[in-house]
């Protein structure tokens, strides 16, 4: 017990102090993170007027899974099949913002003459914006339901995205002395080819294992797995050289896609809040005021590059990617802040040892002063908007919202092209990927141990070897060679011209050629015959694929049990009346979009109906659905009545829909004052010939509509409770038990006596 003392006293330390100052800082309405941070240097040794945390390896350990949790929680909001509904406009904003800001970031660095490294881990940390002070600054303003937000939310999701994968790039530079062009590229394709194996892999098993045990798993069981799942990806990246947050975010994602996603989410969540508090406490315990108070002006000047390249930077961002002026300044000033990975990143520095340990407090520093001008810089986008629009010409101001860079195709035989061309290469990528991963774990695993069973008979195992690599290869060779043959692109851009026929065949010999080229690696790897003779047996096999009716069954098979587990939470969704209407999207294109809004529990429009509560004349908005438990209500009337736990989806404005949801958080009901006074009791009272009970039914004695209090049983003399019958008249000696309030049963006491 001993030796855990000092563990149980540090943890005891950071949980209690960091209770008080976040109660503190959530009276004042401010982020939790920053309380977090203010605690962490409470119990810090930098701080000499109260008790500090002993050992602060442990404190650090615990961070670090922490940050697991953190991007494992990540991941769980994460979609893919989301970032891919987005198109180009988020992809084009989020690049040129973190392009923009690495290098303003980098560019402050070498002002002040710090190293190279820290220049580049600096520009990471100035990157990228904090979705978490956003969402909450975005909730506590009102502003949810604005469609800007959705904007933000959306580039915010790719930003994190991509913070991982500069993640995994910096801790891979960290080791190289002189990074060049070459090993960048390197570093982002093995970053791509892990990400894709991973994720296809993890789609068709992962379901199909929680569909199957399904049965037999709660709340405990779920979250024991789900975490098992995240640790064993965050081992899995580390052992192939990527970050063990990595790692995590990565087995999020995939189970983002499952039908438990939102199982796991809860279970997870409070797990995800105490580690989450740890790593932001000890991100607190490394601020050192001496080094703040020495580094003031590189803090100042960090902070004008934040709040002035967001606003420029980030605006621009938006502009081109399609949005008009006053919507992309709007996004781009909210984003003026920096926040968990900034630390995330520091962190990873300092743990790298290629970082000075004086950019630590002050990318803390930093953060918390970006973060209390958050809401400021919010709202100051819409006056400066106004003073643009007011000093530059008309013809400017329409030429501004008039760039962007994501412009639709307009010729329909360039857009069929530019989707078939994109299908193939995307299964072609796919397949390949997976396609080395089953060469590269037959001859590193498999291979060796059939050579150990077959001493003496080495070609005997290189063929066994060959002939099953081929076998578990052979659905991904001919589905990359034959998927979108007959798809509805390639006919009609066949039947569309001959001029067509040709490019459409070299597709599909470029295909069978890359098909053919693991066959050949394979056979090349494994024996000595003629290139000649192997390009030959390379092309056979391909062909016996393409020909083989059991083959393209099974194939067929495994892609739509992958499509399956893919799309399972939103066929869930769908089925439980929870997916959004297809129409939604074509509101973004006017002043008008869709919300979603919750009644709250206390709410005071519970149990009355839309004609009641009249939502259309007090604030210009059509509610179009109310989402039940697992049922939906589309296209309600006036009579329809509104339950606490309900989602309404609502259309409107920005400035309706925010006016709504201000109302709707406001009109609840308080708490009541007397809650302890409003316990209820058992009593006993005896009627007597003098009881106002006597000769009396229940229904006639009051005891429920006078006295506010509840008859649950009556003794017939002979101690044989029995239910009360509302007809039956009270005798002497009966022994009445009652229930109610304190003050309700002395009145009732007090009459009877």
């Amino acid at each position: 017990m001993s030796e855990l003392d000092p563990l149980i006293k540090d943890l005891a330390l950071i949980l209690v102090v960091a209770g008080i100052v976040t109660l503190v800082f959530k009276r004042l309405k401010q982020p939790l993170v920053l309380g977090y941070i203010m605690a962490g240097f409470v119990v810090s040794p930098q701080f000499p007027y109260t008790i500090s945390v002993v050992d602060i390896d442990n404190v650090r350990a615990w961070a670090d899974i922490g940050v697991i949790f953190l991007l494992f929680a990540l991941g769980l909001d994460f979609s893919f099949k989301k970032i891919l509904k987005m198109g180009m406009a988020p992809v084009i904003a989020a690049c040129t913002i973190i392009f923009c800001m690495m290098v303003s970031g980098m560019t402050v660095g070498k002002m002040f003459g710090w190293t190279h490294m820290d220049c580049i881990f600096l520009g990471g940390m100035l990157a990228m914006s904090s979705t978490t002070i956003i969402y909450k600054a975005f909730d506590d303003m009102g502003l949810r339901q604005q469609r800007f937000t959705g904007l933000v939310m959306s580039v915010l999701i790719l930003e994190d995205v991509l913070a991982i994968v500069l993640m995994v790039m910096l801790s891979a530079l960290a080791h190289g002395s002189s990074p060049d062009g070459g090993e960048m590229i390197g570093i982002v394709v093995r970053i791509l080819f892990f990400l894709v194996l991973w994720f296809v892999v993890g789609i068709f098993l992962i379901p199909m294992f929680l569909r199957r045990m399904r049965g037999v798993i709660n709340d405990e069981t779920l979250l024991v797995v789900a975490l098992g799942l995240c640790f064993l990806m965050a081992v899995v990246s580390a052992e192939v050289g990527f970050s063990s947050a990595f790692g995590a975010f990565v087995m999020g994602s995939i189970l983002a896609e499952t039908i438990e996603a939102e199982k796991i989410i809860r279970v997870v969540e409070p797990v995800k809040n105490l580690f989450g508090a740890i790593f932001f406490v000890s991100v607190g315990m490394l601020v050192e005021p001496s080094v703040i108070a020495e580094y003031a002006v590189p803090i100042v000047v960090l902070v004008l590059a934040i709040l002035l390249g967001q606003a420029v930077f980030g605006s621009f961002g938006y502009l081109i990617s399609g949005q008009p002026l006053k919507t992309a300044m709007k996004c781009g000033f909210s984003m003026a802040q920096i926040g968990e990975f900034a630390f995330i990143i520091a962190s990873l520095g300092l743990s790298l040892g290629v970082i000075g340990k004086f950019l630590y407090p002050v990318v803390v520093a930093v953060s918390v002063i970006t973060t209390f001008l958050t809401p400021y810089m919010i709202r100051f986008a819409t006056p400066c908007y106004t003073l643009m629009e007011r000093r530059l010409p008309p013809r400017v101001i329409a030429t501004l919202n008039g760039i962007t860079l994501s412009r639709p195709s307009t010729s329909a035989a360039k857009s069929k092209w530019k989707s078939l061309l994109t299908q193939m290469a995307t299964n072609t990528l796919v397949y390949s990927i997976l396609s080395f991963a089953v060469i590269f774990l037959m001859f590193t695993f498999f291979l060796p141990f059939v050579r150990h069973l077959l001493v003496g008979w080495h070609w005997t195992a290189n063929f066994i070897c060959g002939a099953i690599t081929v076998m578990v290869m052979s659905p991904f060779l001919r589905a990359m060679v034959m998927k979108k043959n007959h798809s509805r692109e390639f006919k009609a851009l066949w039947a569309e011209s001959r001029k067509n026929h040709l490019p459409l065949i070299f597709t599909v010999i470029v295909r069978v050629a890359v098909a053919c080229s693991f066959v050949f690696y394979v056979c090349n790897y494994l024996s000595r015959f003629t290139n000649a003779l192997m390009i030959t047996i390379a092309l056979a096999v391909v062909v016996l694929m393409v020909l083989s009716r059991g083959l393209k069954m099974e194939s067929i098979r495994m892609e739509r049990m992958f499509v399956q587990n893919l799309r399972s939470r939103d066929i869930e969704a769908q089925v439980r009346g929870r997916k959004r209407p297809l129409y939604e999207g074509h509101l973004l294109d006017r002043d008008v979009h869709m919300a979603d809004l919750d009644i709250p529990a206390a709410s005071t429009w519970a149990g009355k109906s839309l004609r009641e509560l009249e939502l259309r004349n007090r604030f210009g908005v059509h509610v179009s659905s109310i989402l039940r438990a697992n049922r939906r209500l589309n296209i309600p009337d006036g009579h329809s009545v509104v339950f606490p736990g309900d989602r309404l989806q609502v259309i409107g404005s920005d400035e309706q829909l925010s006016a709504l949801a201000k109302a709707m958080r406001q009109e609840v009901y308080g708490d009541d004052a007397d809650m302890e006074k409003r316990e209820t009791k058992l009593r006993q009272m005896v009627v007597t010939a003098g009881s106002p009970l006597l000769g009396k039914t229940l229904r006639e004695s009051g005891i429920r509509d006078v006295y506010g209090c509840l008859v649950v049983g009556i003794e017939e003399g002979k101690e044989n409770l029995s239910q009360p019958d509302p007809s039956r008249t009270f005798a002497l000696g009966d022994v009445v038990w009652i229930v109610g309030e304190d003050d309700a049963l002395a009145r009732l006491m007090h009459n009877d006596g």
